[in-house]
């Protein structure tokens, strides 16, 4: 029977019909320019006989729109008077770029057999060099953790790359209820709810809650946060985490009491609307959890905290503005939004070293700073070099060094004196602090 003429093609739906038409005429234009002999030798390795699927893939390429560079107001009614949209946006960015506050990308990947280098196309796209990094959110290189990538593999293989839904429609697996479970566990809590990102569990603020971004796998005895290391989190209403950062996967939680979990997975339209994180990056982050809990997760954090510690005393001891902070975040104060900018693509293009220069909004203007995250995988080798290097940039874009630098109250800039390192961990690292000193 003739298809179009079939009754079931004719009840289809006008789009059922058009594509019909279309495939046909697809098929028909695909025998016209591939007419050959009519025994087609089929390849075993998945080869494309006789090219069917170039032809076709050049077929479907000339059906895409041509891509077309216009003004926004070109779309708009000509009879009326009308906001120019590009000039404004143009003005906008010049503001950006005359007061350096203008952020350039780095394109980096991140290498995770030899962490923390990762392989820098910023010049091109075409070829690469390497860098140290030492700016990284994945503050204990968990995102490439041998356990981590497997329990990742593993899953994508099973279960494929994507959620297939919202949490309410065919979106929530197993592994968001194990992962949900074991975070509540992890803060002594009823229970604990994802979302896609940390941002978006900020917005539910109807109660104050504690904001462990920074801090949770990187404090306490089972790397609860800061509540874990304090023994406060009884006293926590509801904490907000993330598993972006010291977890080294993606997306954000809260973890709070039964009732008021519930009470946002109902009306969150943020969590409601929000497509599912994948399963597979969630096994990974179960699993980052549960490595950070455990003893192996205490060296870590030992290790971390020791690099921290010799990072910011060799800063110190070199004279350079370190601003104090009682976090594994090191900020050294620039003070000047052009030369911070220009520190960094210094060290970046002359030494190999990625440092990231954060300007306004981020801080407030004056106050521009480099900041300086050191992993556990941090050698102290890698520090000394940083820092030689991190000298020479410094004096070059015509920045002092202080006579004596010591952590300052961030307020009132006063010195804080207390000691930075036990004796135990200077001894630990055999005087390279004093070695670098002297060297500067």
């Amino acid at each position: 029977m003739n298809q179009r003429g079939s009754s079931v093609f004719c009840k289809a739906s006008l789009e059922l019909q058009e594509d019909v038409q279309e495939m046909n005429a697809v098929r028909k234009e695909v025998a016209e320019t591939s007419a050959g002999p009519s025994v087609v030798s089929v390849k075993t390795d998945g080869g494309d006989p006789s090219g069917l699927l170039k032809n076709f893939q050049d077929i479907m390429q000339k059906q895409r729109p041509e891509r077309v560079s216009h003004l926004l107001q070109d779309n708009l009614p000509k009879s009326v008077s009308t906001f120019q949209y590009d000039r404004f946006f143009e003005k906008k960015i010049d503001e950006k770029k005359n007061d350096h506050t203008y952020r350039v990308f780095k394109t980096v990947n991140r290498r995770a057999h030899i962490f923390p280098m990762a392989d820098d196309y910023s010049d091109s796209l075409i070829t690469k060099k390497q860098v140290s990094v030492w700016c990284s959110n994945d503050y204990l290189g968990m995102s490439r953790h041998p356990r981590v990538c497997g329990a990742v593999m593993d899953t994508l293989k099973q279960h494929g790359a994507g959620a297939g839904g919202t949490r309410n429609i065919s979106g929530t697996s197993k592994f968001h209820v194990d992962l949900e479970r074991e975070l509540a566990d992890l803060h002594g809590k009823d229970a604990a709810l994802l979302f896609s990102s940390c941002f978006v569990a900020h917005e539910f603020g109807a109660i104050t809650f504690v904001d462990e971004v920074h801090a949770v796998g990187l404090y306490g005895a089972r790397g609860g946060g800061i509540g874990d290391r304090d023994g406060v989190m009884p006293k926590m209403d509801i904490i907000s985490g993330t598993l972006g950062k010291a977890f080294g996967c993606v997306g954000g939680y809260i973890a709070s009491t039964s009732s008021l979990i519930d009470t946002v997975r109902s009306y969150a339209a943020g969590f409601i609307f929000t497509t599912s994180l994948p399963p597979m990056l969630l096994a990974g982050a179960l699993e980052s959890v549960r490595i950070l809990k455990s003893a192996e997760g205490r060296v870590l954090r030992r290790q971390h905290q020791r690099n921290v510690k010799l990072m910011r005393q060799m800063l110190m001891d070199a004279g350079l503005p370190v601003v104090h902070c009682p976090s594994h975040i090191i900020p050294v104060r620039v003070a000047d939004a052009a030369k911070n900018t220009e520190v960094c693509d210094e060290l970046m293009s002359r030494h190999n070293i990625y440092v990231q220069a954060i300007n306004y909004p981020t801080v407030p203007r004056g106050e521009e700073l480099l900041r300086i995250a050191p992993t556990p995988h941090h050698t102290p080798q890698m520090m000394n070099y940083f820092l030689e290097n991190l000298l020479v940039t410094w004096k070059q874009v015509g920045l002092e060094l202080k006579p004596h630098s010591s952590a300052e109250c961030n307020f009132c800039r006063r010195p804080l004196h207390f000691e930075v390192m036990s004796e135990r961990e200077k001894s630990y690292f055999s005087g390279l602090s004093k070695l670098v000193s002297a060297q500067a």
